[in-house]
């Protein structure tokens, strides 16, 4: 199994806001630092901003920080919102065409797994995984 980029950009701009502490970040910065892409990180940040985890600051000394304490965002709630789905195998999606979908005994332990992966996210928040600002800089190179 594999998260989307989508996901794994997600966690790394709430990583990179928790680590700017109380400064305004751009997403051209964050890209910039990620070498990733501005457009790809914009739909990621208006994801993060609609579900309460980033506030927008607009206009021109404007930009992005976390909308909550660190220690209140959940990993697992950010895969959550940010996850098209977790079907991990073709009897957990619409339109399920398997023919042993009826006596198959496989989707009972790939949800037990997903459970198991999802309540391992859900130990953990962004305070717990963050990299403190200097480190962060440190790694990305950043003045």
């Amino acid at each position: 199994m594999q998260l989307t980029k989508f996901s794994d950009y997600a966690l790394r701009v709430l990583m990179y806001a928790h680590a700017a502490d109380d400064r305004l970040v751009t997403i051209e910065e964050m890209a910039g630092a990620y070498r990733i892409s501005r457009a790809h990180l914009m739909k990621v940040v208006n994801a993060l901003t609609r579900s309460g985890y980033l506030t927008a600051v607009r206009g021109r000394a404007g930009g992005l920080k976390l909308a909550r304490p660190a220690e209140q965002i959940r990993l697992g709630d950010v895969v959550r919102i940010t996850e098209p789905d977790f079907a991990l195998v073709e009897c957990f999606a619409t339109g399920n065409q398997c023919v042993i979908t009826g006596c198959c005994r496989l989707p009972r332990v790939f949800n037990e797994a997903l459970a198991a992966f999802v309540q391992a996210l859900d130990r953990h928040t962004l305070a717990s995984i963050a990299l403190k600002p200097k480190d962060f800089r440190t790694v990305l190179g950043a003045a």
